[in-house]
């Protein structure tokens, strides 16, 4: 089909995508570029709001200013620079892990990572719902794909006693997920992936500074740090900057340094970012309150949902709300903005089809107030 016969399609079946630029600065409300009125952002997922907090702002202008605007090269050529082993080091004791890598983005970590990790003789066991980043990491490596129905052990062990075959076998999940803002049984994974001698790598992009004793995450949360051979997470979500990594044993980084290409071949980190992140880590160790704050929130959130008529629950941070239909979901985000709210409505193929929904991201940029107006304007959108 050709491109001009295909965006039609798409348009017809109301899966056209578009950007639309907003207006965001500090200490200012979000507004869409073509109107001034203030928009109240329910799709970010600057989950603490630690990418306006003064002291982050603070810590990547003074890398910044120290150290220039771009690293100048990718790492392996004059671009690593002692800033990345700073950040690496402090990722990885956060992480509990011996040692960390950085990469561009978690998009470059996941599907870098992977076809290093795995090959043509191996096989991949992937949760159904699984990042994009990890879809296309396990096509690019070549390695038969299997994967298993959302969160469910019984059939990931009936596929491995089935399929798990004599080469390296990797299980990789979310341990939250970006559209459900459910949990992954980590426990019930690691079991499976003892008794079938797998590597397992967990994706902790959403789960990153809000859980677990130290903010490290679900896998703390869940006592498995030692169990789990490769935690890849993000700084542009709970952490409010930028890039991504991976924490492992050393000789997992050895090897992804010498194997991942989208490590390999990528410009490194700027020194803004990096400065950014490391003043992020900083405040979730100073300032593990904030977590519990969100979690606040986010009761409250489903609370109010609940006074609208709404039965919803979340383990996290991430309330979905299942609409069906792509066209219906585009009608209510379009009339929540109409409202003061910039709540995205999500369609396949980002999710499966016929599970088009909105998707309501709670932050601590949310008063109490926006938390119970938004839910007051859910209830009247949905019932029209």
């Amino acid at each position: 089909m050709d491109p001009l016969s295909w965006l039609e399609q798409r348009k017809a079946d109301g899966l056209l995508r578009k950007l639309h630029p907003l207006q965001r600065q500090v200490g200012q409300p979000l507004a869409a570029v073509h109107s001034a009125a203030p928009l109240i952002d329910f799709s970010s997922n600057d989950y603490l709001a630690l990418s306006h907090h003064p002291r982050v702002i603070e810590s990547g202008v003074r890398y910044l200013k120290q150290y220039g605007a771009g690293a100048g090269a990718a790492r392996l050529m004059s671009g690593d620079c002692d800033y990345h082993h700073e950040l690496e080091r402090a990722i990885a004791g956060y992480k509990g892990k011996a040692s960390a890598l950085l990469f561009g983005n978690g998009y470059m970590a996941n599907s870098g990572m992977i076809p290093a990790l795995v090959g043509r003789h191996d096989v991949i066991f992937s949760d159904r719902l699984n990042h994009a980043s990890i879809v296309d990491g396990c096509k690019l490596s070549g390695a038969t794909v299997v994967r298993f129905r959302h969160n469910d052990t019984e059939h990931l062990q009936e596929l491995l006693q089935a399929r798990r075959g004599t080469g390296r076998a990797l299980i990789v999940v979310e341990s939250l997920y970006s559209m459900d803002g459910d949990r992954a049984p980590l426990v019930a994974i690691v079991r499976l992936k003892k008794m079938f001698d797998c590597v397992l790598l967990v994706d902790e992009a959403h789960a990153t500074g809000l859980f677990g004793q130290t903010g490290s995450g679900l896998v703390e949360e869940e006592g498995v740090t030692d169990d789990v051979e490769l935690v890849m997470g993000t700084f542009g979500k709970g952490l409010g900057s930028y890039g991504a990594y991976v924490a492992a044993d050393q000789v997992w980084i050895d090897y992804l340094l010498n194997r991942a290409r989208s490590f390999i071949y990528s410009t490194a980190l700027p020194p803004g970012v990096i400065g950014a992140s490391l003043g992020a880590l900083q405040v979730i160790r100073e300032e593990p309150w904030l977590a519990d704050r969100l979690k606040e929130k986010t009761r409250t959130f489903i609370t109010c949902l609940s006074e609208q008529g709404f039965q919803l629950h979340s383990d996290s941070q991430i309330v979905p709300l299942m609409i069906g239909a792509s066209d219906v979901a585009m009608g209510m985000a379009g009339a929540l903005q109409d409202r003061g709210f910039h709540v995205t409505a999500v369609r396949p193929p980002t999710v499966p089809e016929h599970t088009a929904r909105l998707r309501f991201s709670v932050t601590l940029h949310h008063t109490d107030d926006d938390l119970r107006r938004l839910a007051e304007a859910v209830g009247a959108v949905h019932s029209r």
